[in-house]
């Protein structure tokens, strides 16, 4: 059995894990070729893989956009608002798990069109909803379908792409797409919005999906684990209602709202997580193989991504902040502005796999994690010092150097685990992914705000409305929205002291980065090293 051969005994010593260190440190030129080089056929299939990844990532930006006229039209409470805008990230990283065992169970080319499908009918309905309640139902679907295709995609270029320095070079193609669909999302929403209603961001995804649908049979090869164990629907409910609770809970706590109901949420999400992992460990043929965490190989890439999606995430959400609101842009010229990062994480990219063949992805990872340390410093000072130019080639050289961290980290994933497994482990992989980009979210952004409310405080004298005093002490969002009712030098005195008092929140929050960055490029380092000294012994 397939589970067997991987599966590592729960009493292991020291001595045995060490070769399993060493392993995974080792660089792509020691890695067998698995089987014949990728056709034309298979890179014609990856363009088509990496349509939904543009999607995926799209829909995450594009609506932010819309928020205002939709607002107007459907006239949704503040809750229901909230969850316009949460619901399809919270419902997408509570399937992912589940999602990426199903692809392993049923087929990952038929996951891929059945999410494909769902997703362009869940976009249709979302465009027309005449409701709040019944767009909330389909960002929620729209949730649900795109669970399927990021583990879908990575796990079937694993299949495809057999060739370690090929597979290597696909995965930073399929992680440039994410990149590509976040930087091109407000530009196209932008201008959409200008000739059309707000539903219109929605529709994008129907062509895409439809060619998807058409291609895929011709162009992507069928995969599925026969031996795999069939997918539990209680342990499905399971781990979608623990992701949930988690993700929720933790915006909630992380971004400064202790309510009862973000502290219930998270920990339940705990205690449900914990039952999960117990269960799915003690089953013989588990639905998620949470024992992949027992190998190194496996584990530390893992980690590596978190990382990775930890600090940019939060950092770019303030950067897209700091363009609209500190520097006062429209929408679409802030995302105009934000194609420099973007340009960073696609060179990043697309250059990690040559750079990875010929030094090892171990001397790459380091170098990596240090020109990010180096672009968060830059962008620190830069934000500070109100040099804009400088602002924009720190944005660069921050994703530049986050880039290859990504593509690496993931391919050292998919290439730990066997074929059968690949489902699995990108789906793992993935939720990483929207857990250290919410955590990132909560905890850099909670940083940022604590000192922003620090800054600002001496500016809030008793002289200003109350609610406006509570509304700049919130954000600086809040604070432009409330102080219409003042006079003019009143209005200027105001902003002028929440932009400073924003932009050193940033540069704090960007200083801390560039900290955690470079700790993180010592650990690396530390660990490569390690592993060299362990293959020169011979243990």
């Amino acid at each position: 059995m397939i589970e067997d051969c991987h599966e590592l005994p729960s009493k292991v010593s020291l001595r045995t894990r060490r070769p399993v260190l060493a392993m995974t440190m080792s660089s792509f030129q020691e890695r067998p070729a698995l089987s014949a080089r990728a056709s034309r056929r298979d890179w014609w299939g990856l363009a088509i893989l990496a349509l939904p990844c543009l999607l995926y990532s799209m829909d995450l930006t594009v609506l932010n956009l819309a928020v205002p006229s939709l607002t107007a039209d459907l006239q949704p409470s503040g809750p229901q608002l909230l969850w316009i805008v949460d619901i399809y990230g919270f419902v997408l990283a509570g399937a992912l798990i589940t999602m990426g065992a199903l692809g392993d169970r049923i087929g990952r080319r038929k996951l891929l069109m059945w999410g494909a499908a769902a997703f362009g009918s869940a976009s249709i309905l979302a465009a027309f909803s005449p409701t709040a309640e019944l767009l909330i139902v389909a960002r929620a679907l729209l949730g649900l379908a795109a669970a399927t295709l990021a583990p879908s995609t990575l796990s079937l270029i694993s299949t495809m792409f057999r060739d370690p320095g090929q597979r290597s070079l696909a995965i930073g193609i399929w992680m440039a797409s994410f990149s590509l669909g976040g930087a091109i999302g407000p530009l196209v929403g932008g201008a959409l919005l200008e000739h059309f209603w707000w539903g219109s961001v929605f529709l994008i995804a129907v062509p895409v999906m439809v060619l998807l649908l058409v291609a895929a049979p011709r162009l992507l090869p069928e995969f599925k684990d026969s031996d795999r164990a069939r997918v539990e629907v209680g342990t499905a409910l399971l781990s979608i209602a623990a992701m949930l609770a988690l993700v929720y809970g933790a915006k909630r706590v992380l971004i400064g709202s202790f309510d009862p109901a973000g502290m219930v949420a998270l920990a339940t999400g705990i205690v449900l997580g914990t039952l999960l992992v117990r269960g799915q460990l003690a089953a013989g043929r588990p639905m998620i193989d949470f024992r992949l965490f027992a190998q190194a190989s496996f584990a530390i890439p893992v980690g590596i991504y978190f990382t990775g999606l930890f600090l940019s995430f939060g950092t770019l959400l303030l950067f897209a902040q700091y363009l609209q609101l500190a520097l006062e842009m429209p929408p679409f010229e802030a995302g105009l502005w934000t194609l420099f990062s973007a340009a960073g994480f696609l060179i990043g990219s697309l250059s990690a796999p040559a750079f990875a063949e010929r030094a090892g992805p171990t001397r790459v990872i380091p170098i990596s994690l240090l020109v990010a340390s180096a672009g968060f410093a830059m962008l620190s000072w830069s934000v500070m010092a109100g040099l804009f130019p400088a602002v924009l080639a720190a944005a660069f050289l921050m994703a530049l150097g986050v880039g290859p961290v990504l593509t690496l980290s993931t391919d050292l994933i998919v290439g730990a685990v066997p074929v059968a497994r690949a489902g699995s482990a990108a789906a793992i992989a993935e939720t990483s992914s929207e857990l250290g980009g919410a955590l990132g979210i909560g905890v850099m952004g909670s940083m940022a705000i604590s000192v922003y409310r620090g800054a600002i405080g001496p500016a809030l004298d008793a002289s200003l409305p109350e609610t406006v005093r509570v509304a700049a002490a919130d954000s600086l969002g809040t604070l432009h929205a409330a102080i219409g009712g003042l006079g003019q030098p009143a209005q200027e005195t105001l902003r002028a002291a929440a932009t400073s008092a924003f932009n050193i929140g940033f540069a704090a929050q960007s200083a801390a980065c560039a900290a955690l960055a470079l700790l993180a490029a010592l650990a690396s380092l530390a660990m490569k090293s390690r592993a060299t000294r362990l293959n020169q012994n011979g243990v």
